[in-house]
């Protein structure tokens, strides 16, 4: 799919895993919040502090992953919506320890992307490991054994977010494990499909600044740091920094929210993510 084919307004991944996930219920998920649990479709809020005017979208060469944990979907805390909202090119798919999509496995096997897992490398075979993305053309196969090669050449760079892949370059795929830390070891540990891919391991110095769950380490980041921070790695600093400045402003709604406190649209994650909306980069779609 290219950057722009999907139109905005439009379900994206992750509400169509939502929305199948609530197929398969056999009792109602309720969420708290909002009289009766009311929430908006768009963005999961309540509708008196809905995000939907907001939501950014980012052109991007890199594409994410996301395998999801069964309930993950049906959160409103979860960010990994967060990041369809801003990328394009998010896909979502649902974990089970039996079986694995056919749609995810043929992704993973099409040669436009080099896909990457993103995981902790201290919990990995140091031979599989990768902490930079790899320089890999669409007309040659990787070299046999686990890719230890650098960053693709910037002469390549997207004009439009930053991302450094020409049209020869294979496009990075970042996979991302959608759950709670102990689920996300169980995913990594039973998903024989994912372990010829090489395991992408961030080194950053930054502490989380997620405030809707709680976590007993700093560097713990939520699905939606983790892929800005993966973004950033490929180049694509205006989607990087969008998808950060985003999640402050969901953070802010979902915290108001909570406390039943009204929107301050004038506060600084407000502000910073207006600033992104640069021409030919970021749009916020007021019709939303």
């Amino acid at each position: 799919m290219a950057p722009d084919a999907r139109p905005h307004a439009l379900p994206h991944a992750v509400s169509r895993l939502r929305a199948a996930r609530l197929a398969r219920s056999s009792k109602p998920f309720l969420a708290r919040g909002g009289p009766h649990g009311e929430r908006c479709a768009g963005c999961r809020l309540v509708p008196s502090h809905c995000l939907c005017s907001l939501r950014p979208m980012v052109p991007t060469q890199a594409g994410v992953c996301l395998i999801m944990a069964d309930i993950e979907p049906l959160k409103p805390s979860n960010t990994g919506w967060l990041i369809a909202d801003v990328v394009a090119d998010t896909a979502a798919f649902g974990w089970t320890r039996t079986s694995a999509d056919p749609t995810l496995l043929a992704m993973l096997a099409d040669p436009q992307w080099q896909p990457y897992l993103v995981f902790p490398g201290e919990f990995v075979a140091p031979e599989r490991v990768v902490t930079r993305l790899i320089a890999c053309n669409r007309a040659t196969q990787p070299a046999a054994g686990p890719p230890q090669g650098g960053l693709a050449p910037s002469g390549g760079h997207d004009p439009r977010s930053g991302g450094a892949w020409g049209q020869s370059a294979k496009r990075p795929l970042f996979v991302l494990l959608d759950a709670t830390w102990p689920e996300a070891r169980k995913m990594f540990r039973k998903s024989p499909y994912l372990n010829h891919l090489p395991v992408l391991s961030l080194e950053s110095e930054h502490i989380s600044r997620y405030r809707l769950r709680r976590s007993r380490r700093d560097d713990h980041f939520c699905t939606s740091e983790v892929a800005a921070l993966c973004l950033d790695l490929a180049g694509e600093t205006l989607a990087s920094q969008t998808l950060e400045a985003y999640l402050d402003v969901f953070t802010h709604h979902y915290l108001r929210a909570k406390n039943q406190l009204p929107v301050d649209g004038g506060d600084a994650a407000h502000m910073r993510l207006q600033a992104l909306r640069l021409p030919g980069g970021a749009t916020i779609n007021p019709s939303l």
